[in-house]
């Protein structure tokens, strides 16, 4: 049987049987009744464990793994989930209220109609003097397992640090339709394409988090705090803003904004895709200022972007095919589902970008009319910085990826068959030599 409390240096793995007991023990201690036991998961491998309806207040599940876990329907209230992984788990309908979900990966679960009253998803740390500092005392071996969670895991969110020295909680791409998040302090919080569509966000505090590519249509935000959040490509249809705090909040450039010159040419440039070159011109974008630009689903295939500034563009679904994007800026840029096939971005900056399911593959070449030649064009990645990226999913097949700095890039199912990696330095490894 595991250790009441697990050593900070080890993961505890549980048979079902020791599993259910751990889970009929809590039952009892929650009743009052003899022989319960609070149940302690601190640091359990438990990914892909069902544990839907059960009831689990007050349950200490610091740094546990429950990745594609299904909670849905369970009672979490009061909680204690610091450093938790529930990536891709089902949490629909659960009840997170007054948990604790600072430095949580949460990304791609499902909350939809989920109660996170109250929750606590600021940024984690064990550091001392960080403002979201474990506390000393009965929960210290907690804490201090939950280091390792910190040092090593958790680490590799795409924003590092948080200025107070805390992980950010990873919400990307997390469904959040219909939750209840009244009250929830989310400062900090990491919910880039997440889906909080109708969600309850009254009194919320999401000052300082990334809600770019984020859907809020319909969300009840009364006294929403969004303080100095970045909300570029945020969508907010059928919003009452009227009691928010969005002043200094950082919103899309709207095309329409950007000036006559940059508009014409990218009207153009689709001209010039869809008649494949009969009418319109390619677009020369070189050294542009694009930055916090709403490009969603733009088309700028084989367009010559070198230089340009694109850092926390909205890019989501974009079609970059072939383009070129040599030494630009996409510091923080929101590229999810994009088509980069082909594309050039040697030297080019990504820190922090969000790559998710995009793809970076070797593109057809085409002959004048349309048609395949047969033969494609490798995506060239050489020296590019790509620290803290989320590649989660990305093809980055036969990619030039050489002299490329991919540090605490997220790279989670991310296909590199036939990539070129020489000399790269890659997550968690010194660089290649050859």
């Amino acid at each position: 049987m595991p250790a009441t409390t697990p050593t900070a240096s080890s993961v505890s793995f549980f048979r079902p049987d020791q599993l259910a007991e751990v889970l009929d023990r809590h039952a009892r201690w929650i009743k009052g009744q003899p022989g319960g036991a609070r149940a302690n998961l601190a640091m359990a491998d438990l990914e892909g464990a069902d544990l839907s309806q059960r009831d689990l207040r007050g349950a200490r599940l610091v740094g546990a793994r429950l990745a594609r876990g299904r909670l849905n329907g369970t009672n979490l209230a009061g909680a204690d989930l610091f450093g938790v992984d529930l990536r891709d788990a089902d949490i629909s309908r659960a009840n997170l209220m007054q948990t604790d979900l600072r430095g949580a990966r949460l990304r791609a679960a499902d909350f939809s109609n989920a109660n996170l009253k109250g929750a606590d998803l600021r940024a984690g740390t064990l550091e001392p003097g960080g403002t979201a500092r474990r506390g000393a005392g009965p929960d210290a071996q907690d804490a201090e397992s939950a280091r390792q969670i910190h040092k090593a895991a958790l680490a590799r969110l795409q924003n590092g640090l948080t200025a107070e020295g805390g992980i950010p909680t990873d919400l990307t791409g997390a469904v959040l339709r219909g939750a209840n998040l009244a009250d929830a302090d989310l400062t900090g919080a990491v919910l880039q394409n997440a889906d909080l569509s109708g969600a309850v966000l009254n009194g919320a505090d999401l000052t300082g988090a990334r809600l770019n590519g984020a859907n809020l249509s319909g969300a009840a935000l009364d006294g929403t705090r969004f303080d100095k959040a970045d909300m570029v490509g945020t969508r907010m249809a059928d919003c009452d803003l009227s009691s928010t705090r969005i002043d200094t909040a950082q919103m899309t450039r709207p095309i329409d904004s950007m000036g006559s010159e940059i508009q014409r040419a990218i009207f153009d440039h689709e001209r010039w895709i869809d008649s494949f070159g009969q009418r319109g011109q390619r677009a020369d974008l070189d050294g542009t200022d694009l930055s916090r630009a709403d490009l969603r689903n733009v088309n700028l295939s084989a367009a010559s972007l070198r230089g340009a500034n694109l850092s926390a563009a909205a890019l989501t679904g974009a079609r970059l095919m072939m383009t070129d994007l040599s030494g630009a800026n996409l510091e923080g840029a929101n590229l999810m589902g994009a088509d980069l096939s082909g594309a050039n971005l040697s030297y080019a900056v990504l820190t922090g970008a969000d790559l998710t399911r995009v793809r970076l593959g070797p593109a057809a070449i085409k002959d004048p009319s349309g048609r395949p030649t047969g033969r494609s064009w490798a995506a060239n990645l050489m020296g590019a910085d790509l620290r803290g990226a989320l590649m989660v999913g990305t093809c980055l097949v036969q990619a030039n990826l050489s002299d490329a700095n991919l540090d605490s890039a997220d790279m989670d199912g991310a296909d590199l068959a036939g990539a070129k990696l020489q000399r790269a330095m890659l997550p968690g490894r010194p660089p290649r030599r050859g």
